[in-house]
C-alpha cells in the first residue's frame, strides 16, 4: 500500500511538474529578479537624482508643483520616496475623468509624472518599466487581465502539489540533501534537482502558498459579493480605505501637506509612504496618508485621512482584524519589503534555487525517457525544445531587455514597450532559431549568447552613461556599481554553462535513473 501511495505521487509530481514547469520557470526568475525591483528601475533611469529628502517634505513640495499653475485636477496620488526609490511619483486624475471609477482605477489612467523630491521639479528621465516589468510579468504573464493571474494562480497550485507529492515520493529526503555527484550524467541532475528542492523546501512551501493567497479575493470573490454592494466597500471596512470625496463646489485653500505627513507617521508609528488628496481646492477636499511597511511583516500599513481645506482629523487608523492581520502578513511573506539588504540577497538566491529546481526536473523528465541506441518520439523532442527555450532562452530574453535600455535612446518616443517587445522577440527568435540545430549545440549556442549579452550590458553603460563601473566605485555609488558586477556575474555563470553543455558526454543507461525517479 505504501508503495502503491509512493508510485502514484511520483505521476502526481512527474506529469505536474511538467505541464506547469515552463511557465513556473518563467514565474520563480522573474520573481526572484522583483526582490529588487526598486533597484532594477533605477539603474535603468540613470537621470534620476541621487538625494535623500524626508517623505512629510517630499509631499509638500510635490503639492506646490502640483499647485502651482492652478488646481484642474480630482485627485492625486502621490507616491513618496524612501531608501529604494529616491524620487516622488504623482499621478494626477482629471476632473473630467469617470467619477465612480474608484481610486484604484482613476490612478492607473493617469499618467506618471516623477519629480524631484528636494525641489518638486520634474525629473526627466528616460521612459521605462524598469522592474516592475519583471514584477507583473511573474504573475500576469503578459496577458491581458485576468487571464494571466488565472493561470499564474493554475501554475502556483500545481506547483503546490508537486511539492506535496515530491515529498511523499522522496524516501531519502534528507539523506539526498547531502549527496551532489558531479561529472555523472543523469545521476548529477538527479542530485541537483534533489538538492535544490530540499535545500530551500520550507521557502519554495511558503512562496507557493502565500503566492496563491495573494490573489485569494480575485480566485474566491464570492464572500465579497454576496456581503458587499460594491469591492470598494469591503476595502474600506477590510483595510480603512477613505471614502471617496464629493466636491463641495465651495473653493479651499489645501492646508501645507508637511504637519500633517508627520502627525499620520507619529500615529502610524512608521513613515509615510503614500498620500492621496481628493477634490484639492475645494472645501471638501481631504487627505490620506498611508505608511510604509517596510520594516514590518504585515504589508498592510494603517492610512490616516485630514481634511484637507482645516487638517482636521477625520479618520484615525483603525485596527485590523486576524483575518486581515493574517492576509497581510501573507502579503509580506511573498513580497519581503521588510527584508534588509542582507537577507534580501538571501531570498533572491533561494528564488534561485526554486528556478534550479524547476529547471532540473524538466531536465530529469527528458533524461529518464531517453533510451540508448533509439531515437526520441515526438513529444519526448517537443519537451527538450521546450526546456531549451525556457531554460536558455529566458535569461537570454531579460539580458536584452536590459541590454536595450542603453541601446535605445533615452528620448525615443514609446521606447517602454519598445524594451519589453525587444525582451519577447530576441525569447521568441532564440525558442525559434534553436529548433533548427542539434539539442546539444542549441544547448550551448544559447547559453553563449546570454553571456555575451550580460557581458554587454556594463560595456554599454559605461559607454551611454556616466555612471559605469569605475566612475560608480570612485564616486561610490553601491547600487550601479553592484548591478554591473551582478551582470558580469550572470555572465561569467552562463559562460560557464555554455562551455559545460558542448563538452562531449559519455552515454549512459536510464533505466536505474527511471528506477530512482519512479517514473
Amino acid at each position: 500500500m505504501i508503495r502503491s501511495l509512493r508510485q502514484s505521487m511520483a505521476w502526481i509530481h512527474s506529469w505536474l511538474g511538467l505541464l506547469a514547469g515552463w511557465i513556473l520557470f518563467a514565474m520563480f526568475l522573474t520573481g526572484t529578479a522583483s526582490y529588487f525591483r526598486p533597484e532594477i528601475t533605477r539603474w535603468m533611469q540613470p537621470e534620476l537624482p541621487m538625494n535623500r529628502t524626508a517623505p512629510a517634505d517630499a509631499a509638500q513640495t510635490a503639492v506646490t508643483s502640483l499647485s502651482r499653475d492652478g488646481i484642474t485636477d480630482q485627485q492625486w496620488f502621490i507616491q513618496l520616496p524612501n531608501d529604494r526609490d529616491v524620487v516622488t511619483r504623482v499621478y494626477a486624475t482629471p476632473k473630467h475623468d469617470t467619477p465612480d471609477a474608484g481610486p484604484a482605477k482613476r490612478r492607473k489612467r493617469a499618467a506618471e509624472q516623477v519629480l524631484d523630491p528636494a525641489t518638486g521639479a520634474p525629473v526627466h528621465a528616460r521612459e521605462t518599466r524598469g522592474g516592475e516589468h519583471f514584477y507583473r510579468f511573474h504573475f500576469q504573464l503578459q496577458l491581458p487581465h485576468p487571464w494571466g493571474r488565472w493561470l499564474a494562480g493554475i501554475c502556483a497550485m500545481f506547483m503546490l502539489a508537486a511539492i506535496i507529492s515530491g515529498v511523499v515520493t522522496h524516501k531519502r529526503i534528507f539523506a539526498d540533501f547531502f549527496t551532489l555527484r558531479w561529472n555523472k550524467g543523469q545521476r548529477s541532475w538527479l542530485d541537483a534537482h534533489n538538492v535544490s528542492a530540499v535545500l530551500a523546501l520550507p521557502y519554495h512551501a511558503v512562496i507557493t502558498y502565500t503566492g496563491l493567497l495573494t490573489l485569494v479575493l480575485m480566485y474566491l470573490p464570492y464572500p465579497i459579493a454576496i456581503n458587499y454592494k460594491q469591492p470598494l466597500d469591503f476595502g474600506r471596512e477590510a483595510y480603512g480605505l477613505p471614502r471617496d470625496a464629493e466636491a463641495s463646489g465651495r473653493g479651499a485653500s489645501l492646508v501645507p501637506i508637511a504637519p500633517l505627513v508627520r502627525d499620520a507617521e507619529a500615529r502610524l508609528r512608521m513613515p509615510a509612504a503614500r498620500v492621496l488628496v481628493q477634490q484639492p481646492g475645494d472645501a471638501a477636499a481631504i487627505v490620506a496618508v498611508s505608511g510604509a511597511a517596510d520594516t514590518r511583516l504585515n504589508a498592510r500599513a494603517g492610512t490616516v485621512v485630514y481634511s484637507g481645506a482645516t487638517g482636521a482629523l477625520l479618520q484615525s487608523p483603525s485596527g485590523t482584524g486576524a483575518a486581515v492581520s493574517t492576509a497581510g502578513v501573507m502579503l509580506g511573506l511573498h513580497i519581503a519589503h521588510f527584508a534588509a539588504p542582507a537577507l534580501r540577497w538571501v531570498l533572491f538566491l533561494l528564488g534561485l534555487t526554486g528556478a534550479a529546481m524547476v529547471g532540473t526536473g524538466l531536465l530529469l523528465w527528458t533524461a529518464a525517457r531517453r533510451k540508448p541506441g533509439m531515437a526520441p518520439i515526438f513529444g519526448l523532442r517537443l519537451v527538450e525544445r521546450l526546456n531549451i527555450a525556457t531554460i536558455a532562452g529566458l535569461p537570454l530574453g531579460m539580458g536584452a531587455f536590459l541590454l536595450s535600455n542603453r541601446v535605445i535612446p533615452a528620448a525615443a518616443e514609446g521606447r517602454a514597450d519598445v524594451e519589453v517587445a525587444t525582451m519577447f522577440y530576441v525569447w521568441g527568435v532564440a525558442a525559434v532559431l534553436q529548433s533548427l540545430r542539434p539539442a546539444k549545440q542549441a544547448w550551448a549556442i544559447l547559453f553563449a549568447t546570454g553571456s555575451v549579452v550580460y557581458l554587454a550590458i556594463p560595456m554599454a553603460n559605461a559607454l551611454t552613461t556616466s555612471r559605469g563601473l569605475l566612475a560608480s566605485w570612485r564616486a561610490g555609488d553601491g547600487l550601479f556599481m553592484g548591478f554591473d558586477l551582478a551582470m558580469l556575474g550572470i555572465a561569467a555563470l552562463l559562460g560557464i554553462a555554455a562551455w559545460r553543455a558542448a563538452r562531449p558526454q559519455k552515454v549512459r543507461a536510464a533505466r536505474r535513473l527511471q528506477e530512482v525517479v519512479h517514473v
